[in-house]
C-alpha cells in the first residue's frame, strides 16, 4: 500500500513529524506493507514544495536547519499562498501544525475544511480549529467518508483520546478535571520548590524554552482553556468556545500565597475542569486551586501534565503526561495516520 501525504507547517512540531516519519520509513514497510512518500511541504518562511515522486526529506530538513528555502525540491509552477499549495498538492492524506489562532482557529480551520471537502485525510496538531469547529468538521469528515484525528492537541500527544475512544466505548463522560498547561505547571513549581517570585520563574521558564517570549496565552489560562474546551466538545457534547470558560490565569499568584497554602499542607495548580451544570448544559472553569496534598495533581512537577475523567461506568480514569515536547506530539500524529489508516478514526464513544 502506498500513501501520499503533505506536510503544512514545518516548524519545530512538523521538522520533528518529518523526522519520525524519515526514521519510521522501514518499519512502516516492514510493519504494516506501508510505502510513504511525502510530497508537499509547505513552511511559512522556507517557501512551499510539491513532488509527486516524493520529497527528499533529509534534503528538505537540511534546508531549512540551514535557513533556505525548499525552492530546489519542487517540481512544477511556483504557488503564491497556502490554498494554492493545498489545491495542488497530490495527497491522501494532511498533516497540519501551523501555529494556533486562539480567536477564531483560523485560517487553520478553513485549510483543514478544504482538505476535507477534498477527500483527504486529516492529523492535526492545532488545537484552534478543534476548539471552534470541531463539530463541524469531524461532520464533513463523515459524509466524505475520510479520517479526522487530533491527538497531539492536548498533553502533547499522549493517547487521552485515543484511551477515551477505545476503551469507553458506550460511556458517558460526567467530568473532566486537569492540569493541562505545562508552562504554568512549570512557573508554580518552581516558586513552589524554589522560592522564587512569580518574575523569576517565568524568566527561568522562558530560558529553558519551556515559556514563549510573549507568555500571554499561558499565564493568562487561555491556552488551558482552549484544552478544557476541546476535551468537552469532544467527549463531552458540549458547544463551547475558549471565551465561554470561566477562566483566571496565575498573575495575581504570589510566592507568599503559595507559602500560606504550603504551610497548610496545600499545593497551588491551575485546574481545568468541565461538568454537566444544573440546566444540563456543560460548564468548564479554568483557574489556580489551592489542593490537598492526596490530591493526585499535587505530584506534578516542571512540565508535567494530568488530565482525569470520570464516567458513568468508571469513578475516575488518571492520565499522567510528564513532560511532553515536539518528539511526543509528533508521535501522537505519527500514530494518528496510523488508527486512520486501520479505519479507527471515528471519534465518537458511543458506537
Amino acid at each position: 500500500m502506498q500513501l501520499d501525504v503533505a506536510l503544512l507547517g514545518f516548524g519545530n512540531v512538523g521538522r520533528s513529524l518529518g523526522g519520525l516519519l524519515l526514521r519510521k520509513r522501514d518499519a512502516l514497510q516492514n510493519d504494516y506493507g506501508l510505502t510513504l512518500r511525502v510530497v508537499g511541504i509547505s513552511t511559512g518562511r522556507h517557501g512551499q514544495a510539491i513532488d509527486p515522486e516524493g520529497i527528499d526529506m533529509e534534503a528538505a530538513l537540511s534546508l531549512v536547519n540551514e535557513g533556505k528555502t525548499l525552492a530546489a525540491l519542487h517540481q512544477g509552477a511556483e504557488m503564491a499562498d497556502t490554498p494554492g499549495f493545498l489545491a495542488k498538492v497530490p495527497a491522501q492524506l494532511l498533516f497540519e501544525t501551523i501555529p494556533t489562532n486562539p480567536h477564531d482557529g483560523q485560517p487553520a480551520f478553513a485549510y483543514l475544511y478544504g482538505a476535507l471537502e477534498r477527500g483527504i485525510h486529516v492529523v492535526t496538531a492545532n488545537k484552534g480549529p478543534i476548539a471552534f469547529g470541531y463539530q463541524e468538521l469531524t461532520q464533513l469528515a463523515r459524509r466524505k467518508k475520510v479520517g479526522f484525528l487530533f491527538e497531539s492537541t492536548v498533553l502533547g500527544g499522549s493517547p487521552v483520546h485515543a484511551l477515551l475512544r477505545e476503551a469507553f466505548p458506550g460511556a458517558e463522560v460526567k467530568r473532566i478535571r486537569g492540569v493541562l498547561n505545562s508552562t504554568t505547571n512549570y512557573i508554580l513549581d518552581r516558586m513552589e520548590q524554589a522560592g522564587l517570585e512569580f518574575d523569576a520563574a517565568l524568566k527561568q521558564a522562558q530560558e529553558i524554552g519551556v515559556a514563549e517570549t510573549d507568555p500571554t496565552l499561558d499565564i493568562d489560562g487561555w491556552d488551558a482553556a482552549i484544552k478544557i474546551t476541546i476535551l468537552a466538545n469532544v467527549w463531552m457534547g458540549a458547544e463551547l468556545v475558549p471565551a465561554d470558560v470561566d477562566r483566571t490565569g496565575i498573575a495575581e499568584v504570589s510566592i507568599t500565597d503559595l507559602r500560606h497554602q504550603m504551610d497548610q499542607d496545600k499545593r497551588t495548580r491551575l485546574v481545568c475542569e468541565a461538568w454537566p451544570g444544573d440546566d444540563g448544559k456543560i460548564k468548564a472553569k479554568v483557574a489556580p486551586q489551592a489542593l490537598p496534598l492526596d490530591d493526585l495533581m499535587t505530584s506534578l512537577h516542571g512540565t508535567d501534565s494530568l488530565v482525569q475523567i470520570e464516567t458513568d461506568t468508571l469513578p475516575m480514569t488518571t492520565l499522567i503526561d510528564s513532560g511532553s515536547g515536539k518528539q511526543t506530539t509528533a508521535y501522537g500524529m505519527f500514530v494518528d495516520m496510523l488508527n486512520i489508516l486501520r479505519g479507527r478514526h471515528d471519534t465518537s464513544i458511543k458506537r
